[in-house]
C-alpha cells in the first residue's frame, strides 16, 4: 500500500509543479500584455496633447480673421451684430400632431342592445 501512496502523492506534486509552471507563464503573458497596453495608452495621450495644442494654434482668433479677409468673395461671412440675435420664443417650432379619438370599442354577442337572432 505504500509504493501506491508513493507514487500517487509523487503524480500530485508533479501535478501540481505543472500546474503551478503553466499559471506563472500565463501570468508573465498577461503582465507583458498590460505593460504593452499601458505604453499605448501613454502614447495616445501624447498624441492627444498635441492634437489639442495644434487645434488651439488652428483656432487662433487672429489667423481666423486674416482667412474670413482672404476668402470674404468666396465666403461673405461678416460679424455678427447684437440684432441678428433671437430668443427661442420668437422660433416657429412645428405643432405637435393632434392626439387620435379613441376608437369605439367593438360589438360583441355579449351586447344587450344588439340585433338577435
Amino acid at each position: 500500500m505504500r509504493p501506491f501512496t508513493y507514487l500517487v502523492c509523487t503524480l500530485l506534486v508533479m501535478g501540481l509543479a505543472f500546474w503551478a509552471y503553466r499559471e506563472n507563464y500565463r501570468t508573465q503573458a498577461a503582465l507583458g500584455e498590460m505593460t504593452q497596453v499601458q505604453r499605448e495608452i501613454a502614447a495616445l495621450r501624447e498624441d492627444l496633447g498635441v492634437l489639442r495644442a495644434e487645434w488651439a494654434y488652428l483656432n487662433r482668433p487672429d489667423r481666423l480673421r486674416e482667412l474670413v479677409d482672404l476668402n470674404f468673395d468666396r465666403l461673405q461671412l461678416v460679424p455678427r451684430e447684437a440684432g441678428q440675435v433671437m430668443d427661442l420664443g420668437h422660433v416657429d417650432y412645428p405643432r405637435p400632431p393632434a392626439p387620435r379619438p379613441p376608437e369605439p370599442p367593438a360589438e360583441s354577442s355579449d351586447n344587450p342592445a344588439a340585433p338577435q337572432e
